[in-house]
């Protein structure tokens, strides 16, 4: 059975990212649907898969973190507008049963990300 999952890396401060609102949606001919929210428990992760077995379709995601949020609350002197505020990872999802992971790793001026395992 498939599932997406993912994590959060606040690398600016050694830790993983808890407490970081996530929004999940899916696209269809360029238009977004809202799936859901989640938010990071004190691992970085969510507590379950954002999709699994047969909500989890073939297609394009959007994962959307709220990573400004997150460095503000922590007490970060952030410019005004943020450099990074919300960041989007757009990904596809080719086979729906397999496991997508998609970490973010993540400072107040970079991030990354990968399909992780």
């Amino acid at each position: 059975m498939g599932k997406l999952t993912t994590h959060v890396l606040d690398t600016a401060n050694g830790r993983p990212g808890s407490g970081i609102e996530i929004d999940l949606q899916k696209i269809v001919d360029n238009s977004t649907t809202h799936i859901g929210q989640f938010t990071t428990n004190q691992d970085g992760r969510c507590d379950r898969p954002l999709l699994e077995g047969e909500s989890l379709l073939a297609g394009d995601y959007l994962l959307v973190f709220h990573m400004g949020d997150y460095f503000t609350r922590l007490g970060a002197q952030l410019p005004q507008p943020k450099f990074l505020d919300k960041v989007w990872i757009r990904f596809g999802i080719a086979d729906p049963n397999q496991h997508y992971h998609v970490p973010l790793v993540a400072t107040p001026w970079s991030y990354a990300t990968y399909r992780g395992s």
